[in-house]
C-alpha cells in the first residue's frame, strides 16, 4: 500500500495532507525517516510512525466526543512536554483531534481516526460552526458586539461574520464557522478585550451536554450521521 494512503487509512488525515507530513520528514518506516510519496509499506509487515508515535491502519471508524480540560495540549507531540488530550482517551484505536483548542481553552473537542471527516469538518469552505463562552476581563457593550458580529480585521484577514449573543456584564457567546488560529481571542483583543477565560460549548451538531472535564464518550450514530451531512458525506 502507498505510505500516503496507508496513513490515511489510519486516519492521520485526508491523503493530500498526509503528502505534506510525509515530504516534513515527520513519518518513519522501520525507524527510517521516510520522504518519498512514492514509497509503498507493507501493512502486515512494516512498523510505522508520525511524529514518533506508531501508526496502525484502522480496523474500524471511531468518533469520540472529548470535555477537554484546562492545560491540555490538542497536538498529538509536544516539545515543552505537556500534558495531551491523546493521553485522556485510552483506546486501541488511534485517534487525532478534529482542529485545535489552545491550553488555556476547555470544552467540546472532537477526536477521531476518519481522515476524510476531518479534514472536510476543519475547511472553512464547509462552514461548521463552533460556539464559545468568553469570560472578558471588562464589561462590552452593545456597539462593541455589532462591530465583532460584522466580522474584524486581523493581520490575516477580515474574519467571517458571527453571531454573538451577551450573556452577562463580561460574558459573551460567539459562534464561528471559521478556524484562523487562536480567532476568538485575537477577535476581541481587536476591540479592545482580553479573554480570560475561553469555553467551546458546541461544535456542529454536537452538544458538550453532562460531560464532566476529561470524561468522553463514542459519538451515537445518529451524530455520526449528522456530522457527516454537515460536510457533505451523507
Amino acid at each position: 500500500m502507498r505510505l500516503n494512503k496507508y496513513l490515511a487509512t489510519a486516519g492521520v488525515a485526508s491523503r493530500r495532507s498526509c503528502d505534506e507530513v510525509i515530504k516534513e520528514g515527520r513519518v518513519t518506516v522501520n525507524g527510517n525517516t521516510v520522504s518519498d510519496l512514492s514509497t509503498f509499506v507493507d501493512v502486515e509487515l512494516d512498523k510505522v510512525e508520525v511524529d514518533g508515535r506508531p501508526v496502525h491502519v484502522k480496523t474500524k471508524d471511531v468518533y469520540i466526543l472529548l470535555h477537554k480540560p484546562l492545560n491540555y495540549v490538542t497536538t498529538v507531540k509536544d516539545e515543552k512536554g505537556r500534558d495531551s488530550v491523546i493521553d485522556l482517551v485510552r483506546i486501541s484505536d488511534r485517534v487525532f483531534p478534529v482542529g485545535r483548542l489552545d491550553y488555556d481553552t476547555t470544552g467540546l473537542l472532537l477526536m477521531t481516526n476518519d481522515g476524510e471527516l476531518t479534514f472536510r469538518l476543519s475547511h472553512p469552505k464547509f462552514g461548521v460552526e463552533k460556539t464559545y463562552v468568553a469570560v472578558l476581563n471588562k464589561k462590552i457593550n452593545e456597539q462593541e458586539l455589532s462591530y465583532l458580529r460584522k466580522g474584524v480585521v486581523l493581520i490575516d484577514g477580515k474574519t467571517a461574520p458571527c453571531k454573538a449573543i451577551k450573556l452577562g456584564k463580561e460574558v459573551v457567546q460567539i459562534t464561528i464557522h471559521e478556524g484562523k488560529n487562536k480567532q476568538v481571542k485575537r477577535m476581541f483583543r481587536k476591540l479592545g478585550f482580553k479573554v480570560r477565560e475561553l469555553h467551546r460549548t458546541q461544535y456542529g451538531p454536537l452538544h458538550l451536554a453532562k460531560l464532566k472535564y476529561g470524561q468522553w464518550r463514542n459519538l451515537r450514530p445518529p451524530e455520526v450521521q449528522a456530522l457527516k451531512k454537515a460536510v457533505g458525506l451523507a
